[in-house]
This record gives C-alpha cells, sequence and structure tokens, in this order.
C-alpha cells in the first residue's frame, strides 16, 4: 500500500560544524536523524525539496524518509532552525516516529473569521499566545490550530485556550484559562484641558474702573 506522505531523500555527510556553510551552497541543506530504531546521523536533504514540502505540509509533517536508497521510515520535521534575517531554514531535526506511540509537539494558532471589536469598533486584535503544545500520535498530529474570531463581538469577550476546537486524539498541553485572542480598546487622546480665566461683566469692570478713580483723587 503506497503512503499518501510526502517521499523525502536525504544522503548521510561527513560536513559538521563550519563546513555545513559550503554543504548549504551546494544547496543541500544538513540535518540529524534519530529515534526508534536508528541510529543518530547526520544527513542532508535537497534545500529547495524541503522548502516546497514545508510550505505544502507544514511544520510538523510526516515524511516517508529514505537515506542513501535505503527502505524509507515515517519520520515527523520534529525542528527548524531558521536564519534570524533570511528567514531561511538552515538545519532540520527529522524523528523516526512508532505510529502508536504519542508525541508532543508545538503547533501554531491562527485566528479564522472577523471580529465586529475589530471591524465595527475600531479595536486592535491582540494575538497574545500564537503557538501551543499539544500531544497526540504521529497520524493525529494537527498542522494548525484555528480559532473562531467571530466571538469576539466586543473588548469583553476572550478567547482562551479551552476555546480551541481541538481534534479527536489531541491533547492540549497549556493552561486553558491562557488568553489566546483578545481585542483592545481604542486609544483615546485626552485634550489637555486649561484651567479657566475669570471674565468680569461688563458693569463690574465700570464699577471696578470707577473706584479705582476716586481712590486715586482722594489720594491726590
Amino acid at each position: 500500500m503506497t503512503s499518501s506522505r510526502p517521499a523525502l531523500a536525504a544522503t548521510r555527510r561527513i560536513e559538521t560544524g563550519k563546513k555545513n556553510a559550503a554543504l548549504r551552497r551546494t544547496g543541500r541543506l544538513p540535518a540529524v536523524v534519530y529515534g526508534h530504531g536508528v541510529e543518530s546521523a547526520n544527513i542532508s536533504i535537497d534545500a529547495h525539496e524541503f522548502d516546497l514540502l514545508r510550505r505544502r505540509f507544514g511544520s510538523n509533517a510526516l515524511v516517508e524518509l529514505s537515506i542513501d536508497g535505503h527502505k524509507p521510515r515515517t519520520a515527523i520535521v520534529h525542528g527548524i532552525h531558521i536564519h534570524p534575517v533570511s528567514r531561511r531554514a538552515i538545519h532540520v531535526d527529522l524523528y523516526v516516529v512508532k505510529m502508536t506511540e504519542e508525541l508532543t509537539v508545538e503547533v501554531p494558532i491562527h485566528g479564522a473569521g472577523e471580529s465586529e471589536a475589530v471591524h465595527r469598533m475600531g479595536g486592535t486584535l491582540l494575538h497574545a499566545l500564537d503557538r501551543v503544545k499539544v500531544r497526540a500520535r504521529p497520524d493525529h498530529l494537527p498542522q494548525v490550530l484555528e480559532a473562531d474570531l467571530t466571538v469576539l463581538v466586543d473588548f469583553d469577550h476572550v478567547i482562551k485556550v479551552g476555546d480551541l476546537r481541538v481534534p479527536d486524539g489531541v491533547t492540549i498541553l497549556a493552561d486553558p484559562d491562557e488568553d489566546v485572542f483578545r481585542v483592545l480598546q481604542p486609544r483615546v487622546v485626552e485634550e489637555e484641558v486649561r484651567p479657566a480665566v475669570a471674565v468680569p461683566a461688563e458693569g463690574e469692570a465700570a464699577a471696578e474702573g470707577e473706584g479705582a478713580e476716586g481712590k486715586a483723587a482722594s489720594e491726590g
């Protein structure tokens, strides 16, 4: 029976450390494989092929990994080291799995839909938690968890970890009361309030003027 999982070909490598820079210039991506039934080994994979695989299947993709043409083993992309400037993968960790054994991985959280508090009330959407750890068997691991933003109808509503919908067989390993999404109220810029200056009425001003003139006359 043919697997529906993507195939990934790898070759063993002897380059390590600083020599990996030269390996990357040839279009190969350094990686390491470890896990059930295999000894930890340094390998390399085609950088372009892996980039396409990651875009299509996500960061926690299950792949059929073949090393030097040998029989494929099911592995998960367990870690991707990203260059801080180019944002390209520079190293990959591949873990050979046992399909009946649960794994713990981090899964990104995305928002779906539109919040009324943002669209009509001018609020700012705050994504307080962008990923969460989950535990599941390899074939049940989700690539992403989605939060329904349409429930954020005002500034009092909050989406918490416990509100996230997860597939059967998946357990979230986080505090269910932790905030994931909320909407912040728009900032109100208060105008500077200047102290009021008392302006005398017209009759009062005239009386004050006459009083001052009478005083000056008597002193003279």
